[in-house]
């Protein structure tokens, strides 16, 4: 009995008991599907959020007052001896390597210009903001670079902003109330659309002095540092440290490179794409389930069977393999069927639901059928080998 004998009598076996072998895939499909979706959705918020994070590039330093405590929790201003000042962005900004470095104090004022009146996010920030952020300017000019602490009251629009409180008009050299302080338009920001859930575009760009006035605020919430492409981020945050321990005779601030932020959100995204697959993969489970029951009742069914092929010849190794190839095919087609159903609903969530980021990799396909078959093969072996240890006598008594 050859191989393609076999592969013949496995496929009879299967068109003959159409309903089992439909039921016995339908689970693995089901689990399969449910893998590739989930999966999917999983490898698609991941790549998602990094790629929302790293539009402002990898070679920032994120410096915030206050150390880090043992709950992983920043103690920030109220913690610190020492707050973050603009003489401390000076002091980095003259670190060998480092292109420039970034106040930044946020917070919510009242903008009124034009007759209109908006509430409105302000950013205090110094010139550099823009190069360092990776941000554009559409029309006139950022902040320029004056003395840090006494920055003349000019003011950059963000592109949402513009639009509501200058529609149709062109906004350069304007007056601007914010909050209790006036200022003047210089530019507009090109779109930068949403990232994590904030909107860059519903903003207002203010130096960062004024704003510590505006938001009667005593430090800085965050210095970000940009330094130079092919630089070493751990040497960059050890220079930024030596600086600021000089500075304030003791670590009350954090240090947080880019990268050490991309790994841990991609860390705690692959965490959540393993726990979405093995939801699946508890449908796989009873997949697997469904195929060891049903190939174990058909080796009862097909007692008699088993034994005239045992008396036509047929080796125990022969009808392991019979058995065992009727496991992993009716599995693979489950598989199949699964992987088609998944892409399908993926095509779907993405062609109707695009704010939801679907993206299936090719290697889960293949891992994904390859899964399938292995189930079929593991499920399948205590029936085969059930039939393959049968006596050929006492099977051929049995019909």
């Amino acid at each position: 009995m050859d191989l393609w004998d076999q592969v013949h009598f496995v496929t009879t076996s299967i068109r003959a008991k159409r309903l089992h072998s439909f039921l016995t895939g339908l689970g693995i499909a089901v689990g399969i599907a449910a893998v590739i979706l989930l999966t999917s959705m999983g490898e698609g918020l991941q790549r998602f959020v990094l790629t929302e994070f790293t539009q402002f590039g990898t070679n920032l330093i994120a410096i915030n007052p206050g150390k880090v405590t043992t709950m992983g929790t920043s103690l920030g201003v109220i913690g610190s001896e020492r707050l973050l000042t603009l003489d401390d962005c000076d002091a980095l900004a003259q670190i060998p390597r480092v292109e420039a470095a970034v106040p930044l104090v946020q917070g919510n004022a009242e903008v009124k210009a034009n007759g209109r009146t908006r509430r409105i996010t302000i950013y205090g920030v110094g010139p550099d903001m823009d190069r360092a952020f990776r941000m554009q300017v559409k029309s006139g000019r950022f902040l320029p670079p004056d003395d840090a602490r006494s920055a003349r009251p000019y003011v950059v629009l963000g592109y949402k902003t513009r639009q509501e409180l200058f529609p149709g008009r062109n906004p350069l050299g304007q007056r601007i109330q914010i909050g209790n302080q006036p200022g003047r338009v210089i530019g507009v920001m090109e779109s930068k659309g949403q990232i994590l859930g904030f909107d860059m575009d519903d903003t207002v760009y203010i130096p960062a002095v004024r704003a510590l006035d505006l938001f009667n605020r005593d430090g800085l919430m965050e210095i970000d540092v940009l330094y130079q492409e092919g630089a070493d981020a751990d040497e960059m945050a050890a220079a930024i440290k030596r600086v600021l321990l000089q500075r304030h005779g003791q670590e009350d601030f954090t240090i947080t490179t880019q990268q050490q932020m991309l790994d841990v959100l991609g860390s705690v995204l692959g965490m959540l794409t393993v726990a979405v697959g093995a939801l699946g993969g508890i449908s796989l489970l009873v997949g697997s389930v469904g195929i060891f029951t049903v190939m174990t009742i058909a080796v009862r069914e097909r007692t008699g069977e088993i034994g005239l092929l045992r008396a036509l010849g047929a080796t125990r190794a022969q009808i392991l393999l019979i058995f065992l190839l009727e496991g992993t095919l009716l599995a693979a087609l489950g598989g199949a069927a699964g992987l088609a159903a998944g892409l399908a609903c993926a095509l779907l969530i993405h062609t109707f639901v695009p704010l939801l980021p679907v993206h299936t990799p090719w290697s889960f396909v293949f891992l994904a059928e390859l899964l399938a078959m292995g189930i079929g093969v593991v499920a399948g072996i205590i029936p085969a080998r059930q039939a393959a240890g049968l006596d050929p006598l006492e099977a051929l008594r049995s019909e």
